[in-house]
C-alpha cells in the first residue's frame, strides 16, 4: 500500500481536493524544490493539473495549513517551511477539551515533553558538543536577577532550553519544544496558579545546567524531575472554574 496516497473518503474514493494536494506534493518533490523555492504560477498549475482554479486554490490553502507551501499574496505560491501551527492548535484545542471532561491529554503532553527532554540531555551528556557555555551563563544571570526581583520571565526560562539543546544541531529538536511551549502557554491560564517560587525555578535551571557542564547523569536527573514537578502539579490540579 503507498502510504503517500491521500487517504479515501468513505464512499471509497478520496477526494478531489485530497487528490490535488497529493499531485501538488508529488510536483514538489519531482521538481526537487526546497523551503522557499517559487512554484509555478496559478495557471502553470490549473494547466499542469488540468484542475479548476478554485479546486486548485482549495488544495493549496489546505497545504498552506499544514506548511507545505507558503502562498505570498501577490508575489505567488512557495515551498513552505515546516510548521507545527496546526499540531499546536490542536493541542491546544484538545488539552482543554480534555480537561473539562475530567481526561488527562494536557498532563500526557507534560509527560512526553518531560521524555523528550531527559533524552536531549542525555544525549548532551555523551556527545559532549560544543555548548555555549558563556551565553548560557548569561541566561542563568539573567533568570537569577528576574528571581530576585520577584518572577522569572518565561522569554528567559524558553531561551534557556534552546540554547541547552542548540549544539545537538538537530532543528526538529528546537520546533517540537517551540510546539510544546506554545501549547503549555495557551493553557496555563486554564490551570491554576504556579506554586513554587522563582528562586525554586531559577535553582532548578542552575541544577540542570551544573549537572550537564559535569556530565552527572544522575544529578541530571533529578534536577528535571524537580523542573518538572511544578508543571505536573498544575495539570493535576482540578479545572478551574471560569463561570
Amino acid at each position: 500500500m503507498d502510504e503517500s496516497r491521500p487517504r479515501r473518503a468513505a464512499g471509497g474514493r478520496s477526494s478531489r481536493t485530497d487528490e490535488i494536494q497529493h499531485r501538488i506534493k508529488q510536483m514538489i518533490l519531482e521538481q526537487n524544490l526546497t523551503v522557499g523555492d517559487p512554484m509555478p504560477t496559478e495557471f502553470e498549475l490549473i494547466d499542469e493539473l488540468d484542475v479548476s482554479r478554485n479546486s486548485l486554490r482549495e488544495a493549496l490553502k489546505a497545504l498552506q495549513a499544514v506548511g507545505i507551501v507558503e502562498i505570498r499574496h501577490g508575489l505567488g505560491t512557495y515551498v513552505g517551511r515546516m510548521s507545527m501551527g496546526a499540531l499546536v492548535d490542536e493541542l491546544t484545542f484538545h488539552g482543554r477539551m480534555s480537561r473539562q471532561s475530567g481526561r488527562d491529554a494536557f498532563g500526557h503532553l507534560i509527560e512526553v515533553r518531560e521524555i523528550l527532554e531527559r533524552g536531549l540531555v542525555d544525549a548532551l551528556i555523551e556527545r559532549r558538543p560544543d555548548v555555549a557555555w558563556d551565553a548560557l551563563d548569561a541566561v542563568m544571570a539573567e533568570m537569577n536577577d528576574e528571581a530576585r526581583n520577584g518572577s522569572v520571565n518565561a522569554t528567559t526560562d524558553r531561551r534557556f532550553h534552546e540554547l541547552l539543546y542548540e549544539p545537538l544541531a538537530n532543528p526538529l529538536v528546537d520546533r517540537l519544544l517551540g510546539a510544546f511551549w506554545d501549547v503549555f502557554h495557551a493553557l496555563q491560564h486554564d490551570l491554576e496558579p504556579a506554586d513554587e517560587s522563582p528562586d525554586d525555578v531559577a535553582a532548578w535551571h542552575r541544577d540542570i545546567y551544573h549537572a550537564i557542564r559535569a556530565g552527572d547523569r544522575e544529578a541530571a536527573s533529578v534536577a528535571m524531575t524537580r523542573h518538572f514537578e511544578g508543571i505536573r502539579r498544575r495539570a493535576d490540579a482540578p479545572v478551574k472554574d471560569h463561570r
